[in-house]
Parts: C-alpha cells; sequence; structure tokens
C-alpha cells in the first residue's frame, strides 16, 4: 500500500485541508491518506475540551471519500503527538510497500529539524510539501542533510482555521470554508464562538 499521511490540528478541518488530500491522491498516486487529528500538539496552543470536537469533524469531513481514512491513533496513546511516535507506530499497523510520505506547509518544513527525533524522523517519512502564496521557499539546506521531499504544485486555497474561528466570533458564515455536515457539527455544538 501507497500511504500518505495529513496530521494536524484540524482546528476544524476546512475545504483547503480536503482539496490538498484530493490533490496528493490524484498528483501522486497514493492508495489512502490518512487524516491524523493531534490529540495533544507540542507545538501549538490548543483547548483540550475541543480535542473530540476536532476528531469528529475530521472523521465527519472525510466520510464521503473511500480513499480517505481517520486514525484515532494519536487519540490512543492520550499523550503529546509526537510525529515520530506516530509513524513508527503506523508502520507496524500497515503494509506498506515503499516509505509513508507526508504532507506537510512550507512554514512546519522550514522548522522541521527542530521537531522531535527529527534524525530519525527523516529516514521514515518523504515529505509533500504545500507552498503557500508568494512564500520563497529555499530547502536545499534540508534536501542535504537527508530531508527527502516533494513540493505539491496546487494552486492555493486562502482559507485558514485561524480565520474560520474568527469568522464564528463575529457571527459570520462559514459555508464556504468547510463542508456542509461539518458547519451543521459546529452550529450544533456551539463551537468557537467565545
Amino acid at each position: 500500500m501507497k500511504l500518505c499521511v495529513f496530521a494536524g490540528t484540524f482546528n476544524p478541518i476546512h475545504n483547503a485541508h480536503l482539496a490538498m488530500g484530493s490533490y496528493v491522491l490524484e498528483h501522486f498516486n497514493f492508495d489512502k491518506i490518512l487524516f491524523i487529528p493531534a490529540f495533544k500538539p507540542p507545538h501549538k496552543d490548543y483547548d483540550e475540551n475541543l480535542s473530540e470536537h476536532r476528531l469528529n469533524m475530521v472523521r465527519i469531513a472525510v466520510e464521503d471519500n473511500p480513499k480517505f481514512e481517520i486514525s484515532e491513533i494519536e487519540f490512543e496513546r492520550d499523550e503529546k503527538s509526537y510525529t515520530y511516535d506516530t509513524i513508527r507506530e503506523l508502520y507496524k499497523k500497515y503494509d506498506t510497500a515503499e516509505k509513508i510520505s507526508f504532507i506537510i506547509g512550507t512554514d512546519a518544513f522550514g522548522q522541521i529539524e527542530t521537531w522531535y527525533k527529527t534524525e530519525e524522523l527523516k529516514n521514515l517519512i518523504d515529505f509533500v510539501v504545500f507552498i503557500r502564496e508568494n512564500d520563497i521557499v529555499d530547502f536545499s539546506k534540508l534536501k542535504e542533510k537527508g530531508y527527502n521531499y516533494t513540493f505539491a504544485n496546487m494552486k492555493h486555497i486562502e482559507i485558514s482555521s485561524t480565520d474560520i474561528r474568527e469568522r464564528i466570533k463575529q457571527g459570520l458564515s462559514i459555508n464556504n470554508f468547510v463542508p456542509r455536515k461539518v458547519e451543521e457539527y459546529i452550529i450544533e455544538n456551539g463551537l468557537y464562538k467565545n
């Protein structure tokens, strides 16, 4: 199996996340995109009360695509969500014919050397790097250090989870930003109102 991981806080998951997953499926011929919501993300502030909601929203968002799957692996561990630990677990769980790939944005990839056990991690995964509009990137030094990556040349979609949360606080519509079922879930559970 050719597997690609899309890990993140997904607070909330939105249409750009899903478009990225679809792009990678189409252009890199993966058998499966595994969405992994972080339980306790080490690099981000997060509201623990929202953890289950974030998981539920990802589940709802990916349920209609047979090649998208959600993994609760980081929730099952109930500790800080380090990518290195997660990837090692995935190799035990999935029969992969080649290295697992990992979707990442340029901002996070630029910080990859600060990640937990980065030296070991770089040998376990190939990175699929999405470039934000107007980002000037040169990761040649990372390539020299053994980080294997490919750029995904998808046109940038200007949606962010931060903006969505802000729109909700202001009482603005988010129906063009998230799948309809995710929007309904947010409304039903009164999420992000303050």
